[in-house]
């Protein structure tokens, strides 16, 4: 069914299409049970991996452990191998081994790809020129203009090349004009919190772009037209609001830091526009089959190709910290798959305008795409309803590293500028929070 193009934030809610999910009972088997306190235990781990890098600071002896599970990006993969050790113990390995085959990694190995490819000098110099040539129109002094520029324009940017690229783009433009200088740790949180706020909201432009977007466009008819209509001009209001904000709040600073090229990096080492070209050219390849995972895995590997025999026009590569964000998303779908005796439930309990309150909060502790995954699967929601749940599923998108997955990609190119490399989840939440707020009213009341 193809919904029409008016907001239907406005609609009142329609309690007969709710009427067959009211009685649908919680009730979990033992073994459900068990599956549903190991990712209760991941999110704590989540929440206490800092925890561990001060362990491994303490108790040299064995810091290579406490620095390992101090990763956030292994949290998840680390409790996926506790639930499968548990699966073959609880329920026997054929029915493990059929689990594990039926999930679906497209996207762990689609932000894989899409973040190495996003992360090489020649993408990246494109996005920095792109980025100059904007700020030079903002008349701000010191850093200030440009780094306005960047928290608008690179989100938004996520609606053409996915969020998964632009979170890369962002975090390492940020990492090398902003984190990697004297700033303060209050302005590194409240950078980090609207940028992933941002992203998540910003890449509603299109259909195609955001992981909760994708999971219903195909279900629900929403195409490119009724996003851009419906959810992003909104969420480009939002990007523009919450970047003028903590630009407005943080002035001083950057008025006062001069606007300098970093040394070694791609602003000082030109890349031949023909290999740019070519690099865009494998970016946009891997997006256009996103839901393919033979053809953009087969586009990635010649891409590592040409990025070898060219490799004085190349950074290192950031395999390790792409293959460390997969295996956080790939954990995630594994722990994820057996939560849907109660999220959906949960879930289908709500009024349209609970709904969005309620999938803000439940984005926190999930993930934003799993949410709206969910949803799709009920039949006869009322469009309200629909609207609510993925306005409510982006809206909570940076309140922590689980609930986007472009998240757990930020955290890993930048989490070295943060004290003993680990970013808190605490101090993110609530740096989030303000950016999460403008996103929430904007959603509900335009």
């Amino acid at each position: 069914m193809v919904l029409g193009t008016g907001s239907p934030s406005r609609q009142p809610a329609l309690p007969h299409a709710m009427t067959p999910f009211v009685a649908i009972p919680m009730s979990a088997t033992p073994f459900e049970l068990v599956c549903s306190v190991l990712f209760a235990l991941a999110i704590v781990h989540t929440f206490s991996t800092k925890y561990f890098e001060h362990l491994a600071h303490q108790h040299p002896r064995h810091a290579g452990l406490w620095h390992w599970l101090g990763e956030v990006e292994v949290v998840f993969g680390f409790w996926a191998l506790v639930l499968v050790i548990t699966m073959f113990a609880l329920i026997g390995a054929k029915p493990a081994i059929e689990y594990i085959d039926t999930r679906n990694y497209t996207e762990p190995m689609f932000v894989f790809a899409v973040m190495v490819i996003a992360a090489t000098r020649p993408i990246l110099q494109a996005a920095i020129d792109l980025v100059q040539w904007i700020a030079r129109a903002v008349p701000l002094g010191g850093s200030l203009g440009y780094y306005l520029v960047v928290m608008v324009l690179v989100p938004l940017m996520g609606s053409f090349i996915t969020e998964p690229a632009a979170m890369t783009l962002a975090a390492l433009i940020l990492g090398n004009r902003f984190y990697a200088r004297a700033l303060s740790a209050r302005f590194k949180y409240a950078t980090l919190g609207v940028l992933f706020v941002n992203v998540s909201v910003g890449g509603t432009l299109t259909s195609f772009a955001a992981p909760p977007v994708l999971m219903v466009a195909a279900q629900w008819g929403w195409d490119t037209a009724f996003m851009a209509s419906t959810f992003g001009w909104k969420a480009a209001i939002a990007v523009v609001v919450n970047a003028a904000g903590v630009s407005f709040f943080f002035r001083k600073e950057l008025m006062g830091l001069p606007l300098l090229v970093p040394s070694g990096t791609a602003e000082q080492i030109p890349v031949p526009w023909t290999l740019v070209f070519v690099h865009f050219v494998f970016l946009v390849g891997v997006v256009v089959f996103a839901h393919h995972p033979p053809i953009f895995m087969g586009l990635f590997l010649f891409f590592l190709g040409i990025a070898h025999a060219y490799e004085r026009h190349q950074d290192r590569l950031i395999l390790k910290e792409g293959l460390l964000v997969a295996f956080f998303l790939a954990g995630l779908v594994v722990l994820g798959g057996q939560q849907q005796w109660w999220l959906q439930p949960l879930l289908m309990r709500m009024s349209s305008d609970m709904v969005f309150i309620g999938a803000i909060v439940l984005t926190a502790f999930t993930d934003n795409a799993a949410l709206t995954y969910l949803g799709s699967l009920v039949e006869g929601l009322s469009a309200s309803f629909k609207y609510a749940l993925v306005a409510g599923a982006v809206t909570g998108g940076g309140l922590t590293i689980i609930a986007n997955a472009p998240n757990p990609a930020g955290i890993a190119i930048l989490r070295t500028h943060f004290d003993e490399g680990a970013v808190s989840p605490a101090q993110l939440l609530l740096a989030a929070l303000p950016p999460t707020c403008v996103a929430a009213l904007l959603f509900w009341l335009l």
